[in-house]
């Protein structure tokens, strides 16, 4: 599904987003390397009974890619930052209070959102990840193999950009078809080529680069500050049965002491589930907004 691309222009950066349906407000936040075309599918599922909004992260897709004078300067691209870009784009569209869904990047920032404004989040799906703070600080041999590209794309800029922008969909596709066992024909074509057109700009690759630089030397801190606190409303961990996340852990129990009200369900394949499992994702979230019910 093509979607149409609006864009808010906020001071710092352009969001691009789209909105269908009618209904309760859900916003559907995309992971690395990917783009909200991630969403097709799963967002015509939901707009039966919600207005869904999907919206690519800055550095991502159509939005922009603040650079700087310095670009090791990455505190532009943490996931606060990124949060307080889809907050106002909430509030700009009418609303106060909404659903959010983030899968890999998207998921850490809706968990970021949820800490730094619980009221405004009515429930959280975090899709195949394990918290931050405990990923970077209980690093295994396995993951650490598996999930190399986090310390290689928050190496100094220029050193990541130059290997991978001559040849962006060797690096970018063999990032799909990891963490869990995918083949490039599991991906809806327009997806693929959504993607390709995204990653192929080098300023997204300097933008995805400056995502991974934030999460060691900005969100790594901001969590820590943050170890203790759980969010509140109702909350779905949703995982690939067969990816690298279940491999390596427990996921629920790593969401334990930060989900107070927390439900888990795997999904069938690996990381990349909402592209090769479209629909038991959907019915899986569907499932889960039902049961959480009105916004109030």
């Amino acid at each position: 599904m093509a979607f149409k691309t609006e864009i808010l222009s906020l001071e710092a950066v352009d969001i691009a987003y789209s909105v269908l349906g009618q209904g309760p407000p859900v916003l559907l936040l995309h992971g690395f390397p990917q783009t909200r075309a991630m969403w097709g599918q799963i967002a015509q599922v939901l707009a039966k009974d919600h207005t869904v909004i999907v919206a690519d992260l800055r550095g991502y897709g159509a939005s922009g890619k603040p650079g700087g004078d310095n670009p090791n300067d990455c505190a532009a691209y943490c996931f606060r930052e990124m949060g307080r870009d889809q907050f106002a784009l909430m509030s700009a569209l009418g609303f106060d209070r909404f659903h959010l869904v983030g899968h890999d990047r998207g998921g850490r920032v809706a968990h970021r959102m949820a800490l730094d404004a619980p009221a405004r989040v009515a429930s959280i799906t975090v899709m195949d990840i394990v918290p931050t703070h405990l990923l970077l600080t209980d690093l295994t041999h396995d993951v650490a193999r598996s999930y190399f590209h986090w310390f290689f794309l928050a190496q100094p800029y220029p050193f990541p950009e130059r290997l991978i922008t001559p040849d962006p969909d060797y690096f970018f596709e063999s990032c799909l078809l990891g963490w869990g066992g995918a083949k490039l024909s599991d991906f809806a074509p327009d997806h693929l080529a959504a993607y390709r057109s995204a990653w192929r700009d080098p300023a997204t690759i300097f933008g995805m680069c400056q995502d991974y630089r934030a999460a060691l030397s900005h969100d790594l801190a901001l969590d820590a500050a943050d170890l203790g606190r759980k969010v509140t409303c109702p909350a779905l961990v949703l995982y690939g049965a067969d990816g690298a996340m279940a491999r390596a852990f427990d996921v629920p129990a790593t969401w334990a002491d930060r989900l107070a009200q927390m439900e888990a369900q795997t999904v069938p394949g690996g990381h990349f589930f909402p592209d090769t499992a479209a629909e038991a994702t959907a019915q899986a979230l569907a499932r889960f907004l039902n049961r959480v019910g009105p916004i109030h």
